[in-house]
């Protein structure tokens, strides 16, 4: 089974988190979305599509996967579109799909099964979104009425979080808990069968573990810390530690290596992101390498209740929810007792610091806060990734400096006004 995970134009929407990264490597639940398909495909031969700019440091850190290259051993190939959470009625589906047929749902191609003698004008079509079967009358058009979904803002992400969590805890686990790492006495364990908590992983004394609502899974080696409270569903990822006295409250995702305490509620944590003091972050989603410092908090929640609003690609979007925290890309960091309004998006490699409310969108690249913002040079800006990555004993490739300088030219228009509402 020959699997092409392809990106669309809809990553657009989903910018600035998928800046650094295809859009299949956005997490939502325990997996990240790239994850999920190869859990349940483990026999397929994946094919995996990108913008060109993100291949060489996706093959450093992926170097056995067949990247940007046309499968050509097949006559038939399966296409999976990147914003999709594949959930095993997506296989079921697939596995049950006609040749040259083509799954559709709100206006995007989620899922399909074509002949390789279609592949290169199938997938050029997605690629300039103009794709029509009155071009394609060999093929079958069929809309989607599932429940499976596609994913077309980052917000989505966090109000899913929760039910993927569980959904993945199943996938991975059988949905059964079991303890691998170290309990301390003093553990408060609540509904422990839906509690997994892995190899090297250490809970110290008075730990609540709360899984009563949703399962809750340690990875390996991570480490809890005295007094720290973990509401399900929740995952904390492999060598994290989630600092004393925290609350994580339900439908948190906390990728690998991260150092997080203070509240966290309904949010989603990229790798080697730090948010370790007191302050509230809810509704929430984080890059990686990103530093939330002391006593630093978003709202999640406007004064009137209304519909959050939130910058998306040139224009603000109602998002429907009156719960949207703070986007913020890869390789920012804010100061101290930094304050964000609701649905404020912070771009990538950005510093904010000062008194008062910066903007809802900081523009990639700033450096400022409330009283004004200027660029932040893209030379300090890899001087500062690469000394900030080598604490945790990773080296800023060559490859990784071309993905920095590729982004700044890419975010330059952002920088060249000052978005309203």
């Amino acid at each position: 089974m020959d699997i092409y995970l392809f990106e669309d134009n809809g990553y657009r929407k989903l910018l600035p988190l998928v800046y650094f990264r295809p859009v299949y490597d956005l997490r939502c639940g325990i997996l990240t979305l790239r994850e999920k398909v190869e859990k349940l495909f483990p026999d397929a031969n994946i094919y995996y599509d990108m913008r060109d700019y993100l291949s060489e440091t996706f093959l450093e850190k992926n170097p056995h996967n067949f990247v940007n290259k046309k499968p050509v051993n097949a006559a038939e190939v399966f296409l999976v579109n990147g914003r999709t959470l594949a959930s095993t009625e997506l296989s079921n589906v697939m596995r049950n799909l006609d040749l040259n047929t083509l799954l559709l749902k709100d206006n995007s191609i989620i899922a399909g099964r074509i002949s390789t003698e279609y592949f290169d004008s199938v997938i050029d079509a997605i690629k300039q979104n103009k794709l029509q079967s009155s071009d394609f009358p060999a093929l079958k058009f069929r809309e989607l009425s599932s429940d499976i979904a596609v994913i077309e803002y980052s917000w989505e992400l966090v109000l899913r979080n929760g039910d993927q969590i569980g959904s993945d805890f199943r996938l991975l686990f059988g949905g059964r808990g079991m303890v691998r790492g170290k309990i301390s006495e003093g553990v408060h364990m609540l509904n422990p069968e839906n509690i997994l908590v892995d190899e090297g992983a250490v809970i110290k004394p008075g730990v609540v573990l709360d899984a009563e609502d949703g399962p809750i899974c340690i990875g390996k080696n991570a480490r809890i810390l005295p007094n720290a409270v973990i509401v399900g569903p929740a995952f904390i990822g492999e060598n994290s530690i989630i600092k004393a006295g925290a609350k994580i409250y339900e439908g948190t995702s906390i990728g690998p290596t991260c150092k997080v305490g203070g509240e966290v509620e309904e949010s989603i944590i990229h790798s080697f992101s730090n948010k370790q003091h007191e302050g509230f972050l809810g509704h929430a989603y984080l890059g990686s390498w990103v530093n939330i410092g002391a006593d630093s908090n978003n709202s999640d929640l406007k004064n009137d209740y209304g519909n959050v609003k939130v910058y998306v690609d040139g224009e603000y979007v109602n998002t429907g929810s009156q719960f949207v925290g703070l986007t913020m890309g890869d390789h920012s960091k804010c100061g101290i007792n930094s304050m964000f309004n609701t649905g404020t998006v912070v771009g990538v490699c950005c510093n904010i610091f000062g008194a008062g409310l910066p903007p809802k969108f900081v523009p990639s690249f700033s450096w400022g806060g409330a009283d004004g913002f200027e660029t932040y040079r893209i030379d300090k800006a890899i001087e500062v990734a690469a000394r900030v990555m080598l604490r945790r004993k990773i080296k800023l490739s060559p490859a990784d400096q071309k993905l920095f300088q590729k982004v700044f030219e890419l975010t330059n228009s952002e920088r060249l006004f000052q978005a309203k509402e």
